[in-house]
Order: structure tokens, then C-alpha cells, then sequence
């Protein structure tokens, strides 16, 4: 089953190029790009989009606008393909990619999104319940370095891989796909903004 999954809820976009479980390209980039680089994932592959069966994409929470560029995308390939998807939290995501840790999303408005019993919450990064020696990732823990260390929380290196929800744990959480249209976004809280 050839699986092209991405998310574009942080600010850093991901996505991957899955076949049975084996990944056969990733890449990070911002979702203004997603497009270019599902193209070339699919050259890299050799393959070509009519091969794909399916699509797992990032549902949030995350940025409102960045959730909905995945969605649209997904959307659209799905209608152009004829092929189903499934959503997948980029907090699950990002628990896969790390899974001893806390993941912690931006949510600006200095709140942070996170995983706690499960359960996607929007919360002050100081109301955050950590014991010592928690390790947390995510743009969210490097927003709050400081905070969260010295609330006894361990925030690694910048440039550690699992601060972003990769693409190829979106394949592997997915679910039974179904109609991409029936997919929901995780916002968790009412946009900033209502058009």
C-alpha cells in the first residue's frame, strides 16, 4: 500500500512517501511548498501519483491556516486521484516520533497544545504538570526553553528531529481510510478569525 502522508499544521511541514511501511522519502520544508515536494518524493520513488492508494495527513492542532492548507491539499488529490485518507494528530505524530516525551505545540497566543492522558489540550506553558526530568518536544518546548527548564523539564537541541511530527509516523498511525472529505480538523479552540 503506497502511502503519501504529510502535515502542515507546524511551522515546519513534513511529509513522507511510505510503501508497506517502508519509507521511501522524506522530506521538511513549509506548506506553501507541500506541493513540490509530494512531487518530488513521487520522482524520487519513481513512482507516479496514480500509484498512490492512500493519503494520511495531519489534522492539528496546530496553526489554523497551516491545518487547512493539509486539508485542502489532501482534498484536492484525493478528488484528482480518486484515492481515500485518514486524518492523524500531529500531537500523535509527534508522540510517535518520541515517544518517552511531552509533546508541545505552539498554539501562539502563549498557550501551548499538548498530549496529557491521551488527550489533546490547549493550556498556559506554565499550567503544564511536569515532573522533573520530562523531556518535551515540539516547537512549542523550544518557544518555552526556558520556561519549561526551569519548571524541570528537559527541551532537547534545537535541531533534534523529533521537535517535528514526521511524516512517516502520519502512515503508520493512520487508520481505515475513507472519504477525504469527511476528515476533521483538530483546532481545539475557535480561530482568531471569523470569514
Amino acid at each position: 500500500m503506497l502511502t503519501l502522508a504529510f502535515d502542515t499544521a507546524t511551522g515546519a511541514a513534513t511529509s513522507a512517501l511510505v510503501d508497506d511501511g517502508e519509507v521511501l522519502g522524506e522530506r521538511v520544508s513549509r506548506a506553501q511548498t507541500l506541493l513540490e515536494d509530494v512531487d518530488a518524493l513521487l520522482r524520487q520513488a519513481g513512482a507516479h501519483p496514480s500509484d498512490l492508494d492512500r493519503l494520511a495527513v495531519g489534522v492539528g492542532p496546530g496553526s489554523f491556516t497551516g491545518v487547512r492548507i493539509g486539508l485542502a491539499v489532501a482534498r484536492g488529490l484525493a478528488l484528482a486521484l480518486d484515492i481515500p485518507g485518514a486524518g492523524v494528530s500531529t500531537l500523535d505524530a509527534l508522540a510517535a516520533g518520541a515517544p518517552e516525551a511531552l509533546p508541545v505545540i505552539d498554539a501562539k497566543r502563549r498557550e501551548v497544545f499538548v498530549l496529557l492522558d491521551g488527550e489533546p489540550r490547549v493550556l498556559a506553558p506554565a499550567d503544564l504538570p511536569l515532573e522533573p526530568g520530562r523531556i518535551c518536544v515540539g516547537d512549542g518546548a523550544l518557544r518555552y526553553r526556558t520556561l519549561l527548564e526551569e519548571s524541570g523539564a528537559v527541551v532537547p537541541p534545537d535541531d533534534d528531529e523529533r521537535h517535528r511530527p514526521r511524516a512517516r509516523f502520519h502512515a503508520a498511525l493512520a487508520g481505515e481510510p475513507g472519504s477525504v472529505d469527511e476528515i476533521e480538523p483538530l483546532y481545539l479552540r475557535l480561530p482568531d478569525v471569523d470569514a
